[in-house]
């Protein structure tokens, strides 16, 4: 199971953000359930970390099921930093940074500078959506068991795929069986309504990258007239099925690593893997096979082909992440395999002392719940073969979307279908070069989103605020003035 997340190039070099929709069609997403009593929050400073200087913290509580808004309640992890400009205030700013399974509280504290401008005036919010990290995070394997689930997943072997990701949709729901039913798009969305009417805001003023725009169009479809100054950037297409978004996806990663073997070999000198594109690539490809017959050593692990391609791809989020791939790779052909290693630690989520992130423990949780799309793993292994020629790279992370054909929670299709009628205007962001979110899923939301207006960034990487000074003033003369740009408009 592959992820999409959003990539804060120009400040946050490196982390990384996904998500995912699936399907087309299906029922139409209704508010459902709700406990009358507004629920209270209690700030206080976030725990010390060299980060976290200024920032609040507290906990909502939500019922676990809004069909049953007087039963089990469960904590979501909130954070804030105020507006410096108490007198100019407009209100809460919302943050959701991608996913499913990204962790706001910690991605807002590290990336909160790149909001410098909106922060002026609205206090920066975020949270660890359901099922995330301090929100009653999915866990399902230890350290130790999913650096071997890693080394080994995706195989090319249908038998053996098959029994990767069963014992690992087994730990799962043995481990967080409680709350996997419970983690699906439309019940975040429902929290995030708790959320905006805990802070006292009128309206939901919200930020989404990648699946953060999935999560934002279903809120807004839900809620409609409480939707604020929306912005939805590096968005997804909510009626992709599991393998349309695994293909699609794969061609996406390989244009941007097309694109990155062009800008690494503009001259001999700057590109110490090739003096033009194929024999960059030809290099690339080269040291792939060695390490499929000899993986590679980073003191007590081990660094497989796999391996390898996942820290290729966390570095082709951002064309900033560039010459870190570069580099990793040319240490890679001397036998150092450290920069690869920590790129694709980075994807997983691995901390420094072995522990994970619930990252990737969250992906599956969410893509799994909100659709009822099942493809087999015998269907994604004949997508990925099919796909050998036109990526040969990144042609095996298609094996993922058979994933929830295990899964031990049925899926909904509530998430499926957006439209926003009777919204305010929503602002839906594109990058023409997305490799995570292909740029044609962005006018597809946007048209599906009655009230959205669609801007564009030609260029390259995931997320487009923070990568161009035009996207950067539209988006903050939205947030801030309420200046919608005229539709179509075009960054470069």
């Amino acid at each position: 199971m592959r992820r999409l997340l959003p990539v804060l190039a120009a400040v946050t070099a490196g982390f990384g953000a996904m998500a995912a929709t699936t399907g087309c069609g299906g029922a139409r997403v209704t508010p459902g359930g709700f406990a009358s009593a507004t629920p209270s929050l209690s700030w206080k400073p976030c725990e010390e970390t060299a980060s976290s200087s200024g920032f609040e913290c507290a906990t909502l509580q939500v019922p676990l099921d809004y069909a049953k808004p007087e039963g089990k309640k469960i904590g979501i992890a909130l954070i804030r930093l105020r507006a410096t400009d108490q007198s100019r205030r407009i209100g809460s700013l919302v943050f959701n940074f991608g996913g499913p399974g990204g962790s706001g509280v910690t991605t807002l504290m590290n990336a909160a500078h790149a909001f410098s401008t909106l922060n002026t005036r609205y206090d920066l919010v975020s949270f660890d959506p359901r099922g995330v990290e301090r929100s009653s995070g999915v866990r399902c394997l230890s350290g130790p068991q999913m650096d071997r689930y890693i080394s080994e997943e995706p195989s090319e072997n249908t038998g053996t795929e098959t029994k990767l990701v069963t014992g690992f949709a087994r730990a799962c729901e043995r481990n967080a069986g409680w709350i996997l039913p419970y983690v699906g798009t439309v019940n975040a969305a429902r929290d995030m309504e708790s959320l905006r009417a805990a802070l006292g805001e009128p309206r939901l003023n919200y930020f989404g990258f990648s699946y953060g725009t999935h999560l934002g169009a279903v809120y807004a479809t839900l809620f409609p007239h409480k939707v604020g100054r929306m912005v939805l950037d590096s968005a997804v297409d909510p009626s992709v099925g599991m393998l349309d978004m695994a293909e699609t996806q794969a061609l996406g990663f390989q244009k941007a690593y097309e694109d990155y073997l062009a800008d690494c070999a503009k001259t001999a000198t700057s590109c110490p893997l090739g003096a033009d594109p194929a024999a960059a690539n030809a290099t690339v490809l080269k040291l792939l096979d060695t390490l499929a017959d000899k993986p590679g050593k980073v003191g007590s692990r081990t660094v497989t082909e796999d391996i390898a391609r996942v820290g290729i791809t966390q570095a082709l989020y951002s064309k900033y992440t560039w010459p870190l791939l570069t580099e990793a790779l040319q240490e890679a052909r001397k036998g150092k395999f450290d920069g690869l290693l920590s790129l694709a630690d980075q994807y997983a989520g691995r901390q420094p002392d072995g522990s994970y992130s619930t990252l990737q423990f969250s992906l599956p949780a969410v893509l799994c719940v909100d659709t009822t799309d099942r493809p087999s793993v015998a269907q994604a292994e004949d997508l990925a073969r099919r796909l050998r020629k036109r990526t040969p790279i990144f042609a095996q992370t298609a094996i993922g979307a058979g994933a929830c054909s295990v899964w031990p929670v049925r899926g909904d299709d509530a998430a499926r279908h957006v439209d926003a009628t009777g919204s305010d205007p929503i602002l839906v962001v594109g990058v023409t070069n997305d490799p995570a979110t292909p740029y044609q899923w962005a006018p597809r939301l946007a048209g599906q989103l009655r009230t959205g207006v669609l801007l564009t960034l030609n260029g390259e990487g995931h997320g487009a605020y923070g990568q161009s000074r035009c996207i950067d003033d539209k988006v903050n003369a939205y947030l801030l003035e309420g200046t919608v740009p005229p539709k179509g408009t075009r960054c470069d």
